[in-house]
């Protein structure tokens, strides 16, 4: 098999691309002189299969920023564009590279054009891509430290990469892979007047929200360190919050990356941002994955203020099932790993919340609040056993009778039916509260319901819900 080094026009490279791609039969390698564009070899995949993998490296190979980028090329998207398309897709991307004879830079240009092209058409996001537009693009946005250049000239080619990696997975992997990350968050100088903070982190933090939906990049952006940074969105910048609470998100699925978020102080923005109802559902499901996948994230939890209380009220939102869902998942989790917190529930007053949600609520914050309930009576139940243990075995056992022992097994249940006397009065008292704000009529109270809640018992210490 031969390689075959030419200098192409754009013309004769379309026509190389299809032979090889029809053919299946060659390796081909492209380079021009400078400006130059990348260097493409073809590699055959079989002979049934028409398809062929482009592998795309830096002109150069000594000082090159990256190693290289996969795109997958199939005939039918290269026979999809005309030969004028491809015309103005390399002379665009020829754009791109920085002009020597002193002419205008004509960057910021073709950057606007790009990101026209691949606004919608995934057909020329991939050619774009083939094409060598993704590293010039991201050497722009070094291009800050050019203090003549203007903000739209900044912003441009952070849009440009986002709109090259939509849908696209090749193309997200590869703008990562070139160093975009380090290079979006060099861009990020707090001293910057808020018109120019400001649209600058929503451009940074919309490429994060799409970077961080490919599971090869979360580890990369969590260790990087843009979590800071989205959690500093998320709190200031109304326009982007919820886009950097998705980002967060999308790192947290990475177990890798609980650490950077908990360290950065994610716990506390969480409960801040309960309450506004753009963002609640988002960060109630953040908190979520937290919670469930790490202690120290249930310890920060339990040592922030008010974070009892402020999930509590969450279950009265009966406009808002999904939030109530996620909030009782939340302290499912917290009530079954730690005794202190189930302490904490009860002082706030959770036995109201709860009941009122196992009668209204959806049925899997239903199921949910009821296993709460569960766990707090049996958890109850045995240390009022242990209790009684521990007061009565000393006694027996300093020899002061049998009579003894009885008078004071009589006085602890008299001690038990006052206080369970109390108990129903105030479970009646409850249930009546809540029928009123079910609008259920007085003679329809639904005790015998209730009542067979409260007896569910079970002997698994898993959370099925």
């Amino acid at each position: 098999m031969t390689r075959l080094t030419l200098t192409l026009t754009a013309a004769i490279l379309r026509r190389k691309l299809l032979q090889a791609l029809t053919c299946g039969g060659c390796s081909l390698s492209l380079s021009q002189k400078k400006p130059q564009v990348a260097i493409a070899t073809f590699k055959p995949v079989s002979k049934s299969d028409r398809l062929g993998q482009l592998i795309l490296d830096d002109p150069s190979e000594s000082g090159s920023d990256g190693d290289g980028m996969e795109v997958q090329l199939s005939h039918s998207h290269t026979g999809n564009k005309s030969e004028q398309e491809l015309d103005e897709f390399h002379r665009v991307v020829t754009m791109l590279h920085p002009d020597g004879n002193g002419n205008a830079d004509c960057r910021p240009e073709a950057a606007l054009e790009i990101r026209r092209m691949a606004k919608e058409d995934a057909d020329a996001r991939e050619t774009l891509a083939m094409l060598g537009a993704i590293p010039p693009l991201i050497g722009m946005l070094d291009a800050h430290l050019d203090l003549d250049l203007d903000l739209d000239s900044q912003i441009t080619p952070l849009y440009a990469l986002l709109n090259l990696a939509i849908g696209n997975d090749m193309n997200k992997a590869a703008i990562v892979k070139a160093g975009a990350v380090h290079k979006m968050l060099g861009l990020i100088r707090p001293e910057s007047p808020p018109e120019v903070y400001n649209p600058l982190s929503e451009a940074i933090v919309a490429n994060f929200l799409s970077l961080s939906a490919l599971d090869a990049n979360k580890q990369i952006i969590g260790s990087s360190g843009a979590v800071p940074f989205l959690i500093k969105s998320l709190r200031q910048n109304k326009n982007c919050r919820l886009d950097a609470l998705r980002a967060l998100f999308n790192l947290l699925i990475v177990a890798a990356n609980s650490q950077h978020l908990i360290e950065a102080g994610i716990i506390d923005t969480l409960l801040t941002a309960i309450g506004d109802m753009e963002v609640t559902d988002h960060a109630l499901a953040t908190l979520s994955n937290l919670v469930a996948s790490s202690a120290e994230a249930r310890q920060h939890l339990s040592r922030a203020n008010d974070s009892i209380p402020i999930l509590i009220d969450v279950l009265g939102w009966t406009d808002a099932p999904s939030c109530q869902e996620k909030s009782a998942y939340i302290l499912m989790v917290m009530a079954h790993k730690s005794h202190a917190d189930r302490a904490a529930m009860c002082e706030a007053g959770i036995s109201g919340a709860l009941l009122e949600l196992t009668l209204i609520g959806a049925p899997l914050a239903q199921k949910r609040a009821s296993r709460i309930l569960e766990m707090m009576r049996s958890k109850k139940g045995k240390e009022i056993s242990e209790s009684s243990f521990a007061v009565s075995a000393p006694m027996a056992m300093e020899g002061k009778g049998k009579a003894k022992v009885e008078e004071v097994a009589g006085e602890m249940s008299d001690e038990k039916m006052a206080v369970k006397q109390l108990v129903q009065q105030s479970l009646h008292c409850n249930m009546r509260r809540i029928a009123r704000r079910a609008n259920l009529p007085e003679e329809i109270m639904p005790v015998e319901h209730l009542n067979k809640v409260l007896a569910v018992s079970s002997t698994s210490k898993s959370l099925p819900f």
